[in-house]
């Protein structure tokens, strides 16, 4: 039996049109498994509580005075707005709503970094990006947050693996 150019594409098409199919079943049966309620009923890891207000946690006064202390404490460079650390402080105090607003909203968009090439030993050298000065007050912010909540959730594993070991 002969096979020409179009049978072959035709005999192709049939095998991704099945294929495509299958894929879709698959994908409705792994749906199916996936929303067993089962599953959340007999987590014992909770991690809801732990992330409950996870932004108003970020946004909280005294984790944002601890971020800027942070920030101020590491020093650095400006990044391509060209501010700096010390001018961080001013510029929260004159913009602080506007940008708590935005982290809110969700509307708030990371400058981009700039871009250093620091000399190593061997001669080569190493790129590095510094974000601007209140994208590492924001970061810092998250941060500490997402530190805390890892720490505690370490913490209670290393507590229940010493408790089955024991």
């Amino acid at each position: 039996m002969e096979v020409t150019e179009g049978d072959t594409l035709k005999h192709r098409q049939l095998r991704i049109e099945d294929y495509l199919q299958m894929v879709s079943a698959e994908q409705k049966e792994y749906a199916e498994v996936s929303a067993s309620p089962k599953m959340a009923e007999t987590d014992s890891t909770s991690t809801n509580k732990q992330t409950e207000g996870l932004l108003e946690q970020i946004l909280a006064r005294d984790n944002l005075n601890h971020a800027y202390k942070q920030v101020k404490r590491n020093k650095g460079a400006g990044g391509i707005d060209g501010m700096q650390v010390d001018e961080l402080l001013p510029f929260l105090k004159e913009n602080q709503k506007e940008l708590l607003q935005s982290l809110r909203d969700g509307k708030y968009r990371p400058k981009p970094v700039r871009r250093v090439e620091i000399p190593k030993e061997n001669g080569k050298t190493r790129k590095l990006g510094i974000p601007t000065v209140v994208d590492r007050f924001i970061q810092q912010a998250i941060c500490q947050v997402l530190t805390s909540i890892f720490e505690r959730f370490r913490q209670q594993l290393w507590i229940s693996t010493k408790k089955e070991c024991a």
